[in-house]
């Protein structure tokens, strides 16, 4: 996490305010400088620091600590937006990369969002609160293909299956849930469905290709 406001570095920089180069840094300050300064995204490839902690363990004065708490400003990674969220680090960066989950910022080549938005998503995901449904003396309308056809929720599904990796299908269903309503049963419903309806595209295309 980059708590709000306070600029972040990664080890190129400080390797320049340190007035050596990034080699040098690793080889002969690395070791002790990160027994001293806490890397403020443990979970990512990327290791970025806190500007006034490495200026002051660059002057030789003790490194500060952090400001204590939590703050709606704070920047947060994949993996501390999936413990928000209760999925999967892999599950944020799929939806990231799919749209059905915002971009977030990048600092530095990792990708980071804001508490505020993470809260959001998780207090108000899509699906969640009162539904419609027909009313009462409302024509049914057309006979549908199937119970989902025409819901966004199915392409969302499919490209669930997708990225899944054979992941089992109870998993992906409540991480479904958890960032975008319903319950995971209803998603393991749309899962089903998808993954018939993939099946039964496939199929008919070979058919048709058989048939041409």
């Amino acid at each position: 996490m980059i708590p709000q406001g306070r600029p972040a570095v990664n080890e190129s920089d400080i390797a320049q305010l340190a007035g050596v180069s990034l080699s040098t840094w690793r080889r002969h300050h690395g070791d002790d400088f990160r027994v001293h300064v806490p890397d403020l995204l443990p979970d990512s490839r990327n290791r970025l620091y806190d500007r006034a902690q490495v200026e002051a363990y660059l002057a030789g004065e003790p490194v500060p600590a952090l400001p204590e708490g939590e703050h709606l400003d704070d920047l947060l990674s994949a993996g501390e937006v999936a413990e928000v969220l209760g999925i999967s680090a892999g599950t944020v960066r799929a939806y990231t990369t799919s749209g059905h989950f915002s971009p977030g910022v990048t600092v530095h080549g990792s990708r980071l969002w804001s508490r505020r938005e993470v809260l959001e998503r998780r207090d108000n995901a899509p699906g969640r609160g009162a539904g419609g449904g027909r009313r009462a003396g409302e024509p049914q309308g057309p006979r549908k293909a199937h119970a989902y056809e025409g819901d966004p929720r199915l392409d969302i599904a499919r490209k669930a299956l997708a990225a899944a990796g054979g992941a089992p299908k109870g998993r992906v269903a409540a991480e479904l849930a958890a960032l975008h309503g319903s319950t995971p049963r209803t998603w393991e419903r749309l899962l089903t469905t998808a993954a018939l309806r993939h099946d039964a595209d496939g199929r008919f295309g070979e058919e048709r290709e058989a048939q041409a």
